[in-house]
């Protein structure tokens, strides 16, 4: 997520800080070096200008202000204050408590990701307690309703559509009583190619019937800076709460939309960023600063994990009660790669992780490359096993022609399926409390220097 971006300001924060004098040739340097990086994630020219004039103010500032603080400790907590207040301070969320039944209304033009979104935000509340429901009202994108209930079914989340009924306000009194069985009512509104006066109106009109306590404004992050003018136009339409970015997975102009969004005091509550239906975060400026630098973002994996999860929470306490008696299954093991798989690549996994986002080009890609693959391959080995080989894995050592067929039957290697199988073995172990050896003895520098050579570069950690 905005790479180049992180990787030009972290350079930019340890050129300040590894400085020995901060004269004006360096000060000079850093601030231009600064407004390269914001420029090409497309923030405002004014906004860059303002922030370069502050530093230049305070690199220049005889006194600073506070006891043990250094002139390159003040300007690198001034320039990181700076960011998080141009990407709107602290987080904001959605408040979703205290009423029996909460109504959001999306709106958002063609081609912003606006229904995918809408099932992303219906999974990711299902696994938070809430019991959503979605009503499709858009009614002029042909295959706008199909669309909303193959995502439905795919998140096996109620879905609520009328493929012949072209007023949406009649979709919605059609279910009226229905969808007050559900706490959280999520609304897929129609969008076109511009803010034309017959959007307006409909928008206008539902907003008025529907009572909704949300409205929330779906953009793509690739808009860049134009986000600040959809979003004044939408808010001269209707009074919007919030906004929520899309691909932000895929943009380097994702500055430029969250900056934008921030500039008409319009909060960014979530951020799109893949195309699995747990590819959605909750949008925090610190957070996103801390990842972008390689510092990590443990909340933001904590949370991708809850919604990655093919696991209920009664589902999830029943494992946990397996693992404390060490009764650990090789099917439990199969849920465990599902899950795992659901959370992206590892190298998206890695740059949430304190101390691995930093390290950058550090871990071979090929390195991370291969443990995925491993991953895939586990679970294929699994899928081709017969219930019995599941639940007694231990017939697979007794009986070595099962792991040929398993092999054969899930494209993998008999040297997978062992590993598979060692790995089991010890998890197993670590279940019922001992550390396997193989692990408690961990790996020598010799064994490390030995990996790292093996993938043709130096691992420093």
């Amino acid at each position: 997520m905005l790479g180049k971006l992180g990787s030009a300001l972290k350079k930019t924060f340890d050129k300040i800080a590894g400085s020995i004098f901060l004269d004006k040739k360096t000060i000079d340097s850093v601030i231009k070096d600064l407004q390269r990086a914001l420029l090409e994630a497309d923030v405002n020219v004014a906004l860059v200008s303002e922030l370069s004039e502050k530093i230049k103010k305070a690199a220049s500032e005889e006194k600073i202000k506070g006891k043990g603080i250094d002139r390159k400790e003040h300007l690198i907590k001034l320039l990181h204050d700076e960011l998080l207040k141009m990407l709107g301070g602290e987080k904001k969320e959605l408040n979703l408590s205290g009423k029996k039944q909460i109504k959001i209304m999306f709106l958002g033009l063609y081609g912003c990701g606006k229904t995918t979104t809408i099932s992303k935000l219906a999974l990711y509340y299902s696994k938070r307690g809430k019991n959503p429901c979605m009503i499709g009202l858009d009614v002029h994108r042909p295959a706008a309703p199909e669309q909303l209930e193959q995502l439905g079914k795919k998140i096996k989340i109620p879905t609520f559509i009328d493929k012949k009924e072209k007023n949406p306000m009649q979709i919605y009194k059609k279910y009226d009583e229905e969808i007050k069985k559900y706490d959280l009512i999520l609304i897929d509104t129609a969008g076109r190619h511009s803010l034309d006066k017959s959007l307006i109106d409909e928008i206008k009109k539902l907003a008025k019937e529907i009572s909704p306590d949300y409205v929330i404004l779906v953009m793509p992050a690739d808009i860049g800076q134009a986000a600040k003018s959809q979003a004044q136009e939408f808010q001269k339409a209707l009074k919007i709460n919030g906004v929520i970015i899309t691909r932000m997975d895929s943009t380097a102009k994702g500055g430029g939309a969250l900056t934008s969004c921030n500039e008409v005091n319009a909060p960014v509550y979530f951020i799109g960023t893949g195309e699995k239906s747990q590819d959605i975060e909750i949008f925090s400026p610190s957070s996103f600063i801390s990842r972008i630098l390689g510092l990590g973002d443990l909340e933001s994996l904590i949370e991708k994990v809850k919604t990655a999860t093919s696991l209920d929470e009664k589902r999830q306490k029943k494992l946990q009660k397996k693992l404390e008696e060490g009764k650990f299954s090789l099917r439990d093991l199969q849920e465990q790669l599902k899950s795992m798989s659901n959370l992206g690549p590892i190298s998206k996994i890695a740059e949430m992780i304190p101390g691995l986002g930093s390290l950058g080009g550090k871990i071979p890609t090929e390195l991370l490359g291969a443990q995925e693959d491993k991953l895939k391959k586990f679970q294929n080995c699994i899928d081709s096993m017969t219930e019995e080989e599941i639940e007694n894995p231990e017939i697979l050592e007794k009986q070595t022609s099962r792991i040929s067929r398993i092999a054969k039957g899930s494209g993998t290697s008999t040297t997978d399926i062992r590993q598979l199988i060692k790995q089991y073995k010890m998890l197993q172990e670590f279940s019922k409390g001992g550390m396997p050896e193989d692990l408690s003895q961990g790996l020598s520098q010799k064994q490390l220097q030995k990996l790292a050579k093996k993938f043709g570069r130096k691992i420093r950690l």
